[in-house]
């Protein structure tokens, strides 16, 4: 039977969509992503408030059958009908936090995450208190250990903009080859105007488990004929 929420399990239940939306907008905002703590908090907090309100929906449709019983084909509430729309409409604010810089997709992790706790913030405020924790802490360790438990080196495309063609390909391909990375496949592209010539190589690129992008970046723009060095979307 469906029945009342009262006031104190009212605030336990915005309390706890405040403490683990906290918890995964702290790991969000320390890593200086779009979303932190208070973007997560009211996204939860939103959410729960919405499926407290789906919750009184149904609990004042059951009261009015009970007491008017010649209304009870007429008053219905769909406990799902809401839900639905937070869990649509979540996707618009996520969206906001993807960003394309340079080719590159950034925040769709973040985007995830507050799509996330609004699933949280919907179990928690539906009393589902199991699902809610559960949930929150399988959230956590997905965003806290996954990357030192999986470590994947995907293959990359490294652009490399140069002058000093043969001197700086060179310096290129003995840094590959000293540091075990396989280039795939390259592509290149000459442009030639009346003061000088530029060539832009895209590398295709697997890495070490050892080695990191940044530091590969880092390492070959210490070259001064290397004018540009970026990774690109594949």
């Amino acid at each position: 039977m469906n029945i009342a929420v009262t006031l104190p399990e009212i605030i336990v239940r915005l309390v706890l969509s405040v403490i683990v939306a906290s918890v995964i907008g702290f790991d969000r905002e320390h890593k200086n992503r779009p979303a932190g703590i208070k973007t997560h908090v009211l996204v939860c907090v939103g959410a729960c408030i919405i499926a407290l309100i789906q919750k009184k929906i149904g609990y004042d449709a059951l009261q009015i059958a009970l007491t008017e019983p010649r209304f009870a084909g007429v008053v219905r509430a769909d406990e799902a009908r809401l839900i639905a729309q937070v869990v649509s409409g979540i996707g618009f604010l996520g969206a906001g936090t993807i960003l394309v810089q340079h080719r590159t997709i950034m925040g769709l992790t973040t985007a995830a995450s507050l799509w996330a706790v609004a699933g949280l913030g919907l179990a928690l405020g539906m009393g589902d208190y199991a699902i809610g924790v559960a949930g929150a802490v399988t959230v956590i360790l997905v965003l806290v250990f996954s990357k030192r438990l999986i470590n994947i080196h995907p293959m990359k495309k490294l652009e490399i903009k140069y002058k000093h063609k043969v001197e700086t390909k060179e310096f290129i391909n003995d840094y590959f080859r000293k540091h075990d990375i396989t280039v795939i496949n390259v592509n290149f592209k000459v442009t030639q105007t009346l003061n000088n010539t530029t060539y832009v190589n895209i590398y295709d690129i697997e890495t070490p488990r050892s080695l990191d992008y940044a530091n590969v970046i880092e390492d070959l723009s210490m070259n001064k004929n290397v004018m540009e060095i970026q990774l690109v979307s594949i």
